[in-house]
């Protein structure tokens, strides 16, 4: 599976229970043989099918404000998982793991 593939599919938990959709993923850079190697530390749900942070999930992009305001407006609900709250991951739709977490999906300091 592509990114492509996964974006826009249906996030439900363990009961079976929409969260959202997924918009994002989160990747995390570790050590590797002469570049950072990338692993998959997370996936980004929002509660509306088609969004995007354009850039503003960084605490510190908050300028122009008038855009700012309006798209923290527009991603309010969005939240971070961690992959390794996935238990389930199909064409259709990702199912968490029963007492997964919801972290901001902020980057950066607040």
């Amino acid at each position: 599976m592509t990114l492509t593939e996964l974006l826009g599919l249906e996030v439900v938990g363990h009961d079976g229970r929409g969260n959202g959709f997924l918009t994002d993923v989160r990747l995390e850079l570790g050590p590797g043989a002469g570049a950072p190697q990338a692993t998959l530390y997370g996936l980004i749900v929002s509660p509306r099918r088609s969004t995007a942070f354009t850039g503003y999930e960084r605490t510190a992009a908050n300028r122009p404000a008038l855009i700012a305001r309006f798209l923290a407006w527009r991603h309010r609900g969005t939240f971070l998982v961690l992959w390794e709250d996935v238990a389930r991951l199909d064409t259709g739709r990702i199912e968490l793991r029963r007492g997964y977490r919801k972290y901001s999906a902020r980057l950066g300091r607040d």
